[in-house]
């Protein structure tokens, strides 16, 4: 199954900034504090992480990729954003940027080869379509995975489907 993997209001509260290109948590806590939340809801699934997150499209792929743990790291099949999308001027806004998340999603689904199974975790639900709700375990933005009922949603539609 893949899981489309947020990170601001998931693995921490949402509150993050760039500050001197490095991201910052605006209030109590740390980054990636409800990593060991997520360790536990996908622990007996078979997961591979695409990164849904802003920080692919702002620090890149790679260093994105590795502010995670290593043990999430070695899960991570690749990110909603590529490089190749980059379109005109430094910090110049591309489709990509103008897209809801589902809409990132289903474009890169579109891209692969075979359909497959996919969940996605996310603070942002604007977008999705009825249909598709099943398939996004939403997360309040200042509580992501430290609320246990997302856990729970998350852990269940991982081992059992939408």
């Amino acid at each position: 199954m893949l899981l489309f993997l947020d990170y601001d209001g998931v693995l921490h509260p949402d509150e993050v900034y760039l500050k001197r290109g490095r991201p910052v948590l605006r209030g109590p806590g740390e980054l990636f504090m409800w990593v060991p939340q997520l360790l536990s809801a996908i622990e007996g699934a078979d997961v591979r992480i695409v990164l849904s997150t802003s920080w692919a499209r702002h620090l890149g792929f790679r260093r994105a990729c590795n502010a995670l743990p290593e043990c999430l790291r070695a899960l991570v099949v690749g990110a909603t954003w590529h490089s190749k999308m980059k379109i005109g001027e430094s910090g110049a806004a591309t489709f990509w940027d103008l897209q809801t998340r589902y809409e990132q999603i289903q474009a890169y689904l579109a891209r692969m080869n075979s359909p497959c199974d996919w969940l996605a975790i996310d603070d942002d639900a604007r977008g999705w379509p009825d249909e598709k709700l099943p398939q996004l375990i939403h997360a309040d933005p200042a509580l992501g995975l430290s609320c246990e009922q997302t856990v729970q949603r998350l852990r269940e539609r991982l081992l059992h489907g939408c």
